[in-house]
């Protein structure tokens, strides 16, 4: 087996080093051995947290066709709550809502909408 390139500034520890880092790892009672056994009985996230996955799926999905239109970016913002709860009862489509109001507080009355 050939040796893997290290990228530069990779610090390879010491047999010392080496040795504390795994007294570490055998005192830590969190350490789990992932043996055989181990992947034998594991399950894949979609059987384990389906509605996890298919949001991340739906996600993605979003994602690359933001990238295609290079019109909009799909960005993370925190609201108030009050100020959410406010926009979301109004009801559906009030994400554009909230990008129709950021738009004009931005580039003024006349900005598109």
């Amino acid at each position: 087996m050939a040796r893997p390139e290290w990228k530069p500034g990779t610090k390879i520890p010491t047999p010392e080093e080496a040795a504390a880092i795994q007294a570490g790892i055998d005192a830590d009672p969190d350490t789990v051995l992932l043996d055989k056994e181990w992947f034998e009985r594991a399950r894949p996230a979609s059987e384990v947290v389906p509605h996890i996955v298919e949001r991340y799926q739906r996600t993605q999905k979003l994602k690359k066709e933001l990238e295609k239109s290079g019109d909009q970016a799909l960005v993370s913002v925190v609201l108030d709550k009050e100020v959410a709860d406010h926009f979301q009862a109004i009801g559906p489509g009030w994400m554009e809502r909230v990008n129709d109001i950021l738009r004009r507080a931005a580039f003024g009355d006349e900005a598109r909408s």
